[in-house]
């Protein structure tokens, strides 16, 4: 049976559906099961195709799968070819407009993920104490989106006068990707989209980062070019994560995850046809700032790069059938999971006004 994007009314396939998601789910969270078992709450069932399989496209597909939808995730890489595969990972909203909207994603998605870490370790979530160096004793602008931030007595370890501690989830890619995966009901489809408007579904959720200047004309979105050293553990305390963005010139955080360590890192605005060439020079100076401070990561592993899909404020409207969801910057991550509950919501809004138009008629 055809859904159209204007249909309205859950038929029973639709019904069907979710009550065996809401049987095959009873382990899970009363988050999870409130959006898998029947209610008036329930969005009608539609066919949607979201276009990108990095950790926005991935988390948009699983969040509106479990509220009853069709989803089908297309996109031209998946899994370790993916610009989230190299992301140091860390929650942390580095490079994402606008701060009011911002936050309220950040803080849903700290919230999820806190939950995935304490209930879904091979997700490849936990839980570390941050310390982020500041210039000053005035709070950050995200402030509001952490529950626990404080500031610290005495100077950062990597020079700062100041810094804030809070706790935050740092996901492990090569776990959580996967795992991302696993939750869907239909497998990613590897193929490259030459026009959104081909692409089937009654609704189409555009989450292809720095792809969507191709598919958009977007004359907002700007690379940003990242990169990062992966080291043995060394002598780095494995619960505590550094950061210093003070100098987006001079980045330098350090990250642990569960057998290795990301030392970065880089913002340096490119060309969308960059090489991904790791620059030795720029490694050199992430690990000697690092050294100098005294800190002593063990032997070099691997070194990665990538292009962040950065603008001046994220992209999250409805156009249409279509609903773009990009340019998050170097905060995929950690807007993830409340941007993909925005798109939710937008797709509730259009049964609502649906029903609502069908009543008046």
């Amino acid at each position: 049976m055809e859904r159209t994007w204007n249909g309205c009314g859950t038929d029973s396939l639709g019904s069907g559906l979710r009550a065996r998601r809401a049987l095959s789910t009873q382990g899970d969270s009363v988050l999870e099961r409130a959006v898998v078992e029947p209610s008036e709450q329930q969005a009608s069932e539609r066919r949607i195709t979201v276009v990108g399989a990095g950790v926005i496209g991935l988390t948009t597909a699983v969040v509106l799968q479990r509220d009853g939808h069709r989803v089908q995730v297309i996109a031209a890489k998946r899994g370790d070819r993916t610009t989230s595969a190299v992301a140091a990972a860390l929650w942390f909203p580095f490079r994402a407009d606008p701060p009011e909207r911002v936050n309220a994603w950040a803080r849903r998605s700290l919230d999820e993920l806190t939950r995935i870490a304490r209930e879904h370790p091979e997700a490849g979530v936990d839980l570390l104490t941050c310390r982020e160096a500041a210039d000053e004793t005035q709070l950050p602008w995200w402030a509001s989106s952490v529950p626990d931030l404080s500031l610290d007595p005495g100077p950062h370890p990597l020079g700062a006068p100041h810094s804030f501690r809070f706790t935050a989830p740092r996901i492990e890619p090569a776990l959580h990707l996967p795992w991302l995966e696993s939750q869907l009901e239909a497998p990613v489809r590897v193929e490259r989209v030459q026009s959104l408007a081909a692409v089937e579904g009654d609704c189409v959720v555009n989450c292809t980062g720095l792809g969507a200047r191709a598919l958009t004309g977007d004359p907002e979105l700007l690379a940003l070019y990242g990169q990062v050293a992966l080291t043995e553990p060394g002598e780095i305390h494995p619960d505590v994560a550094l950061g210093d963005e003070r100098d987006e010139s001079a980045l330098s955080y350090v990250i642990p995850r569960r057998h290795e360590i990301v030392i970065g890192g880089c913002a340096v605005p490119s060309p969308d046809d960059r090489s991904l060439t790791p620059d030795p020079e720029l490694t050199d100076a992430m690990l000697q700032r690092v050294r100098a401070a005294g800190l002593r990561p063990g032997r070099l592993l691997a070194v990665r790069a990538g292009l962040r899909p950065y603008r001046t404020t994220v992209r999250l409207e409805r156009e249409g059938r279509v609903i773009h969801n990009y340019g998050h910057g170097g905060a995929g991550y950690t807007l993830a999971w409340g941007c993909a509950d925005e798109v939710r919501s937008m797709l509730r809004h259009v049964d609502a006004v649906d029903a609502s138009a069908r009543c008046r008629g």
